[in-house]
């Protein structure tokens, strides 16, 4: 015999998938194709992508024939995959079902719950196609009340390439992008705001006076899985980096400004305007930014209302690399997004071999918007 709290938590689960299918539905009216994923996928696509931390936030398994799985975290990369090994372009692809994440121990968030995606691979209009998915989702979520917010990774990694600094320098700013704590000590070790650790100066020190390797043969056998070479070429990087000028300070300041930025869209397309006198090389994508402003009004957005944050997504959306979108519960800021979405370019580039397609796409969690809807029923 079920009791009354079995019974309800079936319903609920019933009901978020009928709303997940409602969804669906509105996405396949809009042109997209159903599409289904397996649940378990290779590992090691995703460690190649994500690296290491991904095995912290996911469910990871053996198989005899097939190596180190993991269940499914979520639908972009499978589905990227298979547009780019057999998929005509343009396409658009919908999807639904269950991915898996691991949560931080008294969390209370779900570690499985359901996604229904919409993924554009269009190479005519890539803002339009912003606007399109950002349209579609603002349409659909509407009667939820929700708060929606913008941002642009791809500003972002504009502003680093402007940067009067070293190419490696550069590349590690954007590989720290996603990891803000991260990202300010760089900023403030490549500006000189803080000095080097006393054990990276005395190692570079030594280094300088005697050579990587007659210190690397002081330091005794090899017992790591770095050969001497690999150590004697880290140690090379740090005194290249070290010697290297620093970011000129007013540079840096346009990039804080930047990071610091929030408006709606027009105002801070304007604040951007601005800056470019000073970092003349963020034009392009400014102008990007500004293309992408008409098209979301033309597509119906109510632009001088919708909030934009240059900081937006930096510390969960690690595949976007420009626009990004999310839709939040503003009563539960316990909550994770009931929606999110941006545009991928590099992921294609990254999973096609060779090939690649300007794509954009967003996911809603009906679960998510079942939390936010009753709260306060009894």
């Amino acid at each position: 015999m079920h009791t009354a709290k079995t019974d309800t938590a079936k319903t609920d689960k019933a009901s978020i998938r009928a709303e997940a299918a409602r969804f669906l539905a509105a996405f396949e009216a809009a042109g997209a194709f159903p599409v289904e994923t397996d649940l378990l996928q290779p590992a090691g696509t995703l460690l190649d992508l994500y690296g290491e931390d991904i095995r912290a936030r996911a469910y990871v398994t053996h198989d005899p024939d097939r190596g180190e799985m993991m269940l499914r975290p979520d639908f972009t990369v499978p589905v990227v995959q298979r547009h780019m090994a057999n998929g005509a372009d343009p396409a658009r692809y919908a999807y639904l079902g269950e991915v898996f994440r691991t949560q931080p121990a008294g969390s209370r968030r779900p570690s499985e719950y359901l996604q229904v995606g919409y993924e554009v691979f269009d190479r005519a209009d890539p803002v339009g196609a912003d606007a399109e998915v950002f349209a579609l989702f603002s349409r659909l979520l509407a009667p939820h009340g929700l708060r929606a917010v913008t941002g642009d990774i791809g500003l972002l990694l504009a502003a680093i390439d402007t940067l009067t600094t070293t190419a490696p320098r550069k590349a590690a700013l954007r590989r720290h992008i996603w990891r803000p704590r991260r990202f300010r000590a760089l900023i403030d070790r490549f500006t000189n705001r803080t000095a080097p650790s006393p054990a990276r100066a005395s190692l570079i020190a030594a280094a300088k006076g005697q050579g990587a390797q007659s210190l690397i043969a002081e330091a005794g056998p090899e017992i790591g899985l770095r050969s001497a070479t690999e150590i004697a070429a880290r140690i090379d990087t740090l005194i290249a980096d070290a010697a290297a000028p620093p970011i000129p300070a007013p540079e840096a300041e346009v990039l804080a400004t930047i990071l610091s930025l929030k408006a709606n869209l027009p105002e801070a397309c304007e604040h951007l305007r601005d800056l470019c006198v000073d970092m003349p090389g963020l034009g392009p994508a400014v102008d990007r930014f500004a293309a992408r402003i008409d098209a979301l009004a033309h597509a119906g957005v109510a632009v001088e209302t919708t909030p934009f944050e240059a900081s937006y997504g930096r510390t969960t959306m690690e595949y976007y690399d420009g626009f990004v979108f999310g839709f939040l519960v503003p009563a539960r800021p316990d909550l994770p997004p009931a929606a999110t979405g941006g545009r991928y370019d590099a992921l294609t580039r990254i999973l096609g071999a060779g090939r690649e397609i300007p794509a954009v796409g967003g996911v809603i969690r009906p679960g998510v918007l079942a939390q936010a809807g009753a709260e306060g029923r009894p």
